[in-house]
C-alpha cells in the first residue's frame, strides 16, 4: 500500500505521524511511504534520515495525498487537508471530532475511512494510542501549572513545591485515568500536595496503592468535586470519555470562590474540555484569566516535545498502521478493537459515542461496507 505522510499545519504543532524507524518496517513489509519534505523537521528528523529508511520525498502536501491510499498524520485534519481527502483515502490520525461539527462535515463529504487513535481499544478497555500523549500531557500540566503559578506568568506567585516554613501547592487532579495519574506523579515528584478524584473505587484503590497513601485519594461527587476546586492552587481536568464530549465539572461560579491567581489546566480541551469556561489556547498564547484565575488551555500539549512525542506515538501506532497497510479495512472485520477506531465510513458517523455529541445518529460499519 502506499502510505503518505503530510507535514502536520496546525498552529505549533511540530509532531509527525511516522519517525523513520516506523517507515524502515513499513518499507521492509513492501509498502510504499511517501513523505512530505520537512515533515518530519520539528520533531528532529531530517529528510535524509527518512531517505535512508526508504522513504519517498513529496515536494508538498497535495502530492502526498494525490499519491498515497493511506494517510498518517498526528492531528486533526485541517480544512486544507480534509478537502483533499478523497473515497479511496484511509485516515489515521487523532481526530475528536466530538467538539468539531465542521470537521465531521468535511469528513464525512470526502467519503474517506477515518480512524480516530483516540477511539482505538485494547482487550484491556484501554485506549493504547491516546495512551502515550495522555502521559505527556499529564507531566506536562504541571510544569505548566508550576510556571504560571510565577507571578510574572499571572499566577499567584506561589512555588510548586514549597520551602522550609512555607507549605507546598495544593493540586486538585480531577481524573485517574492515565493523565490524572501521570499528573500526580509529576506534581508529588516535585513536593506539591496532591488530591485525586475519580468515580472508580477500584481505580482510586489502585492509585492509592500506587502512591503508597501520598497522594489523597476521594470518590468524586458533587460535593468533593467543589471542595477540592475551591481548596486547590492548581486543578488539573483529566476526565475522558472515549469519543464524547468531556463532562463540564468546574463552573463559572466556581472561580470567583478560588484563590486569585490559581492555575487551572484542562487537558480535556481537545474533548470540549473540562471547564465551562475553557477555550483552545496555543503554545505561542497558553493562557487567559477569567475572574481572576488562568486558564491553560493549549490543545495539542504533547507538541511542545515533538521529539519525545512522535518517539512514544510511533511506537504505540505503528503495528496498527502494518495492519492497515496489509489488510485495509479488512483489518477492521478482524479486528472489533481497532475496528472501534473508525469514527467515519462513506459519508456516516459510525462511533456512537462521537454521533452522540454531534447529535447525529450512527450507522454500523459492517452493514455500510456490505
Amino acid at each position: 500500500m502506499r502510505i503518505g505522510v503530510p507535514k502536520e499545519i496546525k498552529s505549533d504543532e511540530h509532531r509527525v505521524g511516522l519517525i523513520p524507524a516506523a517507515v524502515r518496517e513499513l518499507t521492509a513489509h513492501g509498502h510504499q511511504v511517501l513523505m512530505e519534505a520537512g515533515a518530519g523537521a520539528g520533531s528532529g528528523f531530517s529528510d535524509a534520515a527518512y531517505l535512508e529508511a526508504g522513504a519517498v520525498l513529496a515536494p508538498d502536501a497535495a502530492a502526498v495525498f494525490a499519491g498515497a491510499d493511506l494517510i498518517v498524520k498526528v492531528k486533526e485534519p485541517q480544512r486544507p487537508e480534509w478537502e483533499r481527502l478523497t473515497p479511496r483515502h484511509i485516515l489515521f490520525t487523532y481526530l475528536h471530532l466530538a467538539p468539531d461539527p465542521a470537521q465531521a462535515e468535511g469528513l464525512a463529504r470526502s467519503g474517506c475511512a477515518a480512524i480516530a487513535y483516540e477511539t482505538v481499544t485494547d482487550p484491556s478497555g484501554g485506549l493504547p494510542l491516546l495512551a502515550p500523549m495522555s502521559e505527556i500531557a499529564g507531566r506536562l500540566s504541571i510544569l505548566a501549572a508550576a510556571q504560571h503559578l510565577q507571578r510574572h506568568n499571572g499566577g499567584m506567585g506561589l512555588l510548586l513545591p514549597g520551602v522550609a516554613g512555607s507549605p507546598p501547592a495544593r493540586v486538585t487532579i480531577l481524573g485517574g485515568g492515565m493523565v490524572g495519574a501521570n499528573a500526580a506523579r509529576m506534581a508529588l515528584g516535585l513536593g506539591a500536595q496532591v488530591t485525586l478524584l475519580d468515580r472508580s473505587i477500584p481505580r482510586l484503590r489502585v492509585l492509592d496503592d500506587l502512591f503508597e497513601g501520598r497522594v489523597r485519594t476521594r470518590y468524586a461527587n458533587l460535593d468533593a468535586v467543589e471542595t477540592e476546586i475551591l481548596a486547590a492552587d492548581v486543578v488539573i481536568g483529566a476526565v475522558l470519555a472515549a469519543g464524547a464530549a468531556a463532562p463540564r465539572l468546574l463552573r463559572r461560579e466556581h472561580l470567583s470562590r478560588m484563590t486569585p491567581g490559581a492555575v487551572i489546566v484542562d487537558v480535556a480541551i481537545d474533548q470540549g474540555g473540562c471547564f465551562e469556561t475553557s477555550r483552545p489556547t496555543t503554545h505561542h498564547e497558553p493562557t487567559f484569566v477569567v475572574d481572576g484565575v488562568v486558564h491553560y488551555c493549549v490543545a495539542n500539549m504533547p507538541g511542545a516535545v515533538p521529539r519525545t512525542a512522535s518517539e512514544a506515538l510511533g511506537n504505540a501506532t505503528l503495528p496498527y498502521v502494518l495492519t492497515l497497510a496489509d489488510q485495509g479495512l479488512e483489518a477492521l472485520r478482524a479486528d472489533r478493537h481497532l475496528a472501534r477506531g473508525l469514527n467515519v465510513l462513506n459519508g456516516e458517523i459510525t462511533h456512537p459515542a462521537v454521533a452522540a455529541a454531534l447529535g447525529r445518529t450512527s450507522s454500523d460499519p459492517y452493514a455500510a461496507w456490505n
